[in-house]
Order: structure tokens, then sequence, then C-alpha cells
């Protein structure tokens, strides 16, 4: 039975006498407390989202007082434990807190001390349960899915952004690296401070991660595939996290994002084996779209209805066999070609149907020139629409040259300016 949040602590010690004084000077203080004799009893209790605080005893038949710390610490490195030790346990004691314990009082117990810390810790703890609730949200309409590996992504999101620790993000393109990074960032506490992006193939001498670093101070640096930058940069780099680490101040985090199997990297010296490990402290996998089948309509159906609403035409409606269809593909671009399929679709261009195709015209009412020039037009008009009226976009989107582009728009009396997103009046 696992712990709510109705139960502020949980006090464990294998002596009944013991937790039940420990429970009743708790419940005169006004805290709601449960006492368990039995450390493996009680982890099993225990959960991520619990807003409590653990007061445990060091000396315990089954499971130890700091072997329960570190299962607990594995659970969540967050939730606030509090050892009590006797008196000669104390470099014990110590050795606990260094490994994630929030503090350490002695026997006999002064229940002014306890009390004091639990009055301290107890806000804290619901303070980061409640930021864990708002970065989960915020993920859950970024990151769209129902699938459990991209609900763990969610979680690991919530867990990691407050914690200011450096992430490794891999994965394959296309599965939303950069989003899960810009939303590391955001649920951070230095998310006022700058968020630079920088392209490991785009460095070339040390200086130019150096310029970019100071850009970031302060904040984040999204550090695309690093294993890309030159040898003696990436060993500058260590260095720089290093000094970070030994002094306990956070002047720049790192998110870096690579591709699948970064440890090949390693092994081909591609990736410096110190660099990897620095930054491989926590790390998020994102899974690809054959990982996660079950999301695919939904995305497609999310990405179509948000593609209609830019071009300010009316919802398609998506029969189940093309759906089944959608479902047999490979989706080698992963979320990205999905989205890219569903702003085709919005706009009357039919994929991944044995071949392209587009929706069935009206019956011949018109001449087929008519027709011809008045799908064109259509085709130029909504991909003005999708992107604002921005040109070389359109024309990139269209494959078509700009100058051959302006020709047609000029014949069928399209001004870009129209499609260009006006700026709001509040």
């Amino acid at each position: 039975m696992k712990i709510t949040n109705d139960i502020q602590v949980l006090v464990i010690d294998d002596d009944q006498d013991v937790v039940e004084a420990y429970q009743n000077l708790l419940e005169i203080a006004g805290y709601s407390a449960l006492a368990e004799t039995d450390p493996t009893k009680a982890i099993e209790m225990l959960h991520k989202d619990w807003a409590g605080v653990v007061v445990t005893d060091m000396y315990m038949p089954g499971l130890s007082g700091m072997d329960l710390l570190e299962q607990i610490k594995h659970l969540d490195a967050e939730l606030p434990v509090i050892m009590i030790t006797g008196h000669g346990d104390i470099p014990m004691a110590v050795d606990a807190v260094k490994k994630g314990a929030i503090d350490f009082l002695q026997k006999p117990l002064q229940p002014e001390q306890l009390l004091d810390l639990l009055e301290r810790f107890l806000p804290h703890r619901q303070q980061t349960i409640d930021q864990r609730i708002t970065l989960l949200k915020g993920a859950s309409s970024v990151l769209l899915g129902d699938s459990p590996l991209i609900n763990k992504v969610r979680d690991q999101i919530a867990e990691t952004a407050p914690t200011l620790k450096d992430v490794l993000i891999e994965g394959c393109q296309g599965t939303g690296r950069s989003t899960v990074a810009k939303l590391l960032h955001d649920g951070s506490l230095i998310r006022q401070g700058p968020y630079v992006t920088l392209k490991g193939c785009a460095v070339s001498t040390t200086p130019d991660l150096q310029r970019s670093m100071i850009s970031a101070r302060s904040g984040t640096l999204c550090l695309h595939n690093p294993q890309d930058m030159p040898k003696e940069t990436q060993q500058w780099l260590c260095r720089f996290l290093l000094e970070q680490e030994r002094q306990g101040k956070k002047e720049v985090r790192v998110l870096a994002i690579t591709n699948t199997n970064p440890e090949q990297q390693v092994e081909t010296e591609v990736f410096l084996p110190e660099l990897f490990y620095f930054l491989s402290q926590i790390r998020l996998s994102m899974p690809t779209i054959q990982q996660r089948t079950c999301d695919i309509a939904m995305l497609f159906k999310h990405f179509l209805k948000q593609s209609c609403l830019t071009l300010k035409k009316p919802l398609p409606s998506v029969d189940k066999a093309y759906i089944n269809t959608l479902n047999r593909h490979d989706w080698a671009g992963n979320v990205l070609e999905i989205k890219n399929v569903a702003e085709l679709y919005a706009i009357g261009i039919v994929k991944l149907a044995g071949q392209e195709r587009t929706k069935p015209l009206d019956q011949m009412s018109s001449p087929l020139d008519d027709l011809v020039d008045s799908y064109e037009k259509q085709v130029i008009e909504d991909a003005l629409y999708l992107f604002a009226g921005r040109i070389n976009d359109v024309s990139s989107y269209l494959q078509i040259p700009r100058k051959k582009l302006y020709l047609r728009m000029k014949k069928h009396n399209l001004d870009k300016a129209e499609y260009k997103v006006q700026p709001s009046c509040c």
C-alpha cells in the first residue's frame, strides 16, 4: 500500500516503542505521521510523488539505514531523508549526508531539532512536487502521446529540470530532442537566463565554444553533437565541467544532444570518454515512432488540426483505412515526418496511400485548364498561409525557384503581404 499525501512523515525504526514515541511526538506537534518497524516494507510504501519526509534509524535488521537511503535515492533523489544515529556513529551519519540525506540527529533525540528540520523541509518537498506536476503538464502539452516510453520521458523531464545537472539527450533525428532540451531549460531555476544553441560541427576552435559559453552564462547551452568538436575543445569542456563540479557553482548548464549509441562513438575515439562521462550522468533517451506506434494516429490528427487552424481551412475527415496506412508506415523521419504528412494532408495532398495522390476533385464543371489553374492557386495560397508569406520557406516547401514562384503568384494575383501574421492588438 502506497503512502498518500495525507501522511507527512514516515518514521522507520525496528523498535516498536521508539516509533510509537516518535509518532506521538509528531502528532502532538500537528503532523500526520506513519510508523513502520520493517524497513523492507517501508521502501515498498514509498513513491516518487509523495510530498513527505522520511525519518529512519541507522541500524536495523534486514535493511540498514544506509541501504534504505540508497534505495530511497534511487526511487527519488529529491525525497528528504533524516537519519537517526547513536553518538559513536557520527562518521557514518556524515557519510549518509554526503550520499543524499538532508541531515542527521543523534540519540537521545531532541524533539525541537526534529521539528525544526520538518518545518524547513516539508514545505520545500511540497514545492518540489508542485513544480513536478507543473512541468509534467507543460511537457504533456508539447511531447504528445500516451505510450509508456513517452510517459517515462515526461517523468524524467519533471524530475531532472530543477536539478541544474548536465544532461545527455540521445535519439534519432525528429524524435523531439531539441524540444526536450528547451523543456529542461524552461523548467529550471535558470529559465530567466539565456538559452544558447550550438552545433558541434560549427565549432572549429576552442574559442568558438568559449564565446558560446560566455553568451550562455547564468543560463543553458544546448550543444548538438559535442563529439563533432575538435578533441582539444572537448578536453577544454571537460575541464570546465570539472571545475564547475569542484566549486559547486553552476555557471552554465550543458544539455548535450546526440544520436543513438554514443558509446560506439566513445569506442571509436570520436567522443572523448571523459566528456561522455560528465554529460551522461543523467541520460534521456528519445523513442522512435516505431517504438511507440500507438501514438501515430493521435500525433497525425493533432498536427492536422494545427495545420488547418493555421491555414483557416475546415478540418477534413480521415478514414480508418488511411489511419491503418499511417500505422503501417516506417516513419524514418519520426515525429517531424508525421507533422509534414499532416500539413500536406491539410492542403489536399494525401501521402502514404501506395502512391502520392490528391483528394478527388469536384465534378468536371469547368475546362481542364481552369481546374489546373485553380488547383495551382490553391496549393500556392495554402503554402503562403502555412509559412505566413515567407517566400524562401514557400519556395523550399513547394520545391520551386523563387523567381518562378513569384511569376506564378503574379499570375494568380497573390500578394505575400496578405499572408503575413498580423500583430495582436493586445
